[in-house]
């Protein structure tokens, strides 16, 4: 089983140093939110998920969930893990305290989600999408439902799911079959099938909280009629407790390459009771309140197996022996395997990798919450802006690069790598559904350049390139060399920007087959961007913690070298345009 060991310093570096964001400190929100909370919070969120949550991967990977005569079965472990996991108020961090949470901000979830993801992807998915549920029903519904459902959903004692894809459609939810009918209550009486439900069904809560999409009777087709409506596994009672069985029943549960201990469900709706939320055929809308956040977290689970798997990485390589080095020093016997030169490459490309996008994930926390919270509408607008065009980023980005970490740590494990003894290719599995689910990493990259890109004519990233242009300037000697390589490399995603949104007006299949190196492209240059604001701190404060500083500065510039060069290779690759693949003659 691999070992793990919360990243609490880095966090804490991250929320005490670069927290200083002018936008952001204007939040009254959080002012009382002191860096000895936060601390005290990660130390507690390290010890549940190092000691109780890390052993349940193995637990759920050898024993998955099941299905027994209609009823989902949760492996060996979660349920009482589950039981302490909501009495230490975890489903409640970043919740409204309105409805019994804590109301700690998005900065400090976003750690605790990363964690949770190094710990057990499979046992975060039971109330992961409680959460989006949460946010979702606070946006849209009426205050009667918020009342009614939502202080059990941030106690965890009922959790939620999202119900989206249907045998005849995911991406292109416009063809979706369940039906909703009005009754004469109000309520409506939904019918249809949904299929790969996270959580669908299982043992660990007294309700399931079903957000889900349908057309109504009277809706036209396509998108444009979709609705959306909350559908409880048991109806609640107007005293709010837990009253019959709903319509509602579980068919199957997938039988998964990875993340087996997560059930994954076909759910069958037969007249089952439901409540719109929102606006009639506004439910596509309402329901990427929750869309997007989890695409988000989706990133984060990318982080997080990423972490997880560089531990264990260097760990293995520190003690492992193979083969002499170019300057072994060693009179019998092999050398370290840390000590070669490919080793450490691959040691430090996962490294600067993840410390970077942990540093552009906190960045776009403090976004998202100046998005929501902000006095200002206008600063509120850009803020929102920034997270619309960096989500799909983070989504996809992050999680291909988990795909490449986990690999490369299977390989630095060698022949037992590939065993299940020590846990990494299961890393691996359990990653892999990342890239796919929550729109795959192929419909991020096209929603980026078809949609995010030429948004208000281009005016969203050509704002965004500005501004951290204009933020990446110092006056620091030592830290030149690095805003000089990523001006350049800003200006490559400028000339890369500027061709992408020409090429749309004239040749679509030339943007289409360039989008995932577009994306990757502002990826990289946006991580880059977070290091920066990460090397003006290590320079500034360099005294205050010289080994930790040097070890950021080392990191930061094999990034710079090693890593960001990616970004030419992708503007370059791409623009070579389409006609090679399009016109080519498969046989």
């Amino acid at each position: 089983m691999p070992s793990y060991t919360a990243p609490i310093d880095d966090m804490m570096f991250l929320f005490e140093k670069l927290r200083n964001n002018k936008n952001y400190n204007e939040l009254e929100k959080y002012k009382d939110v002191s860096s000895d909370l936060v601390k005290d919070i990660l130390q507690e969120a390290a010890k549940i998920n190092q000691n109780l949550i890390l052993p349940l991967a193995k637990a759920g990977d050898e024993n998955p969930a099941v299905l027994e005569n209609g009823v989902v079965r949760t492996p060996p472990g979660y349920k009482e893990a589950y039981k302490k996991y909501i009495e230490d108020g975890w489903t409640s961090l970043s919740c409204d305290p309105k409805y019994g949470g804590q109301g700690m901000p998005k900065t400090v979830s976003a750690f605790f989600d990363e964690m949770l993801s190094s710990a057990s992807l499979s046992f975060k998915l039971y109330s992961e999408l409680s959460i989006g549920a949460y946010n979702c029903i606070n946006h849209h519904a009426t205050d009667d439902i918020k009342n009614k459902y939502l202080p059990k959903i941030v106690e965890g004692k009922w959790s939620g799911t999202m119900c989206l894809t249907e045998p005849v459609c995911g991406t292109d939810l416009g063809l979706l079959k369940t039906k909703a009918k009005k009754q004469s209550d109000g309520t409506y009486k939904l019918t249809g099938q949904k299929i790969f439900i996270t959580s669908g069904d299982h043992d660990l809560t007294e309700n399931i909280i079903h957000l889900v999409l349908a057309r109504v009777d009277d809706s036209p087709s396509g998108t444009k009629g979709i609705s959306l409506f909350l559908v409880p596994k048991f109806i609640v009672k107007d005293d709010g407790t837990v009253g019959p069985r709903n319509g509602i029943s579980t068919g199957s549960i997938e039988t998964k390459m990875g993340i087996k201990g997560s059930a994954t469900c076909v759910l069958n709706f037969d007249d089952a009771i439901g409540y719109m939320i929102g606006a009639k055929e506004k439910g596509l809308s309402a329901m990427f309140t929750m869309m997007n956040l989890e695409r988000i977290v989706v990133g984060i689970q990318g982080l997080g197996i990423s972490e997880i798997a560089y531990q264990n990485s260097l760990s293995y390589a520190k003690e492992r022996k193979q083969g002499k080095t170019n300057n072994s020093k060693s009179k019998n016997g092999a050398d370290f395997i840390i000590d070669h030169a490919d080793i450490r490459r691959t040691l430090l490309n996962m490294k600067s990798i993840i410390e970077g996008e942990r540093a552009l994930c906190f960045w776009l926390s403090q976004q998202t919450e100046v998005s929501l919270y902000h006095p200002d509408e206008k600063v509120r607008q850009e803020a929102s802006d920034y997270v619309s065009l960096m989500t799909p980023v983070v989504k996809s980005l992050f999680t291909d690069l988990a795909m490449e970490i986990t690999s490369d740590a299977m390989q630095i494990h060698g022949g037992y790598g590939y065993t299940k003894d020590q846990g990494i290719e299961q890393l691996y599995r359990d990653n892999r559904i990342t890239p796919i689910y929550e729109g795959t990493n192929s419909v991020q990259a096209a929603d980026l350049v078809f949609r995010k890109l030429s948004n208000k004519n281009g005016n969203i990233i050509n704002k965004f390139l500005d501004q951290v242009k204009t933020e990446c300037n110092s006056n620091n000697e030592k830290i030149k060399p690095f805003i000089s390589e990523f001006n350049n490399h800003l200006s490559i995603l400028k000339k890369f920007s500027d061709w992408m949104m020409n090429r749309a007006k004239t040749n679509k299949d030339d943007v289409s087959a360039a989008a995932n190196d577009y994306l990757k492209t502002l990826g990289y240059v946006s991580i880059a961007y977070a290091w920066i604001k990460v090397l003006e701190v290590s320079f500034k404060d360099y005294n205050e913690n010289k080994n930790f500083y040097d070890d950021k500065i080392d990191t930061a510039r094999f990034y710079f070298d090693k890593v960001l060069p990616r970004a030419e290779q992708h503007f370059k690759t791409a623009s070579t345009g389409s006609s090679n693949l399009m016109n080519f003659k498969f046989n």
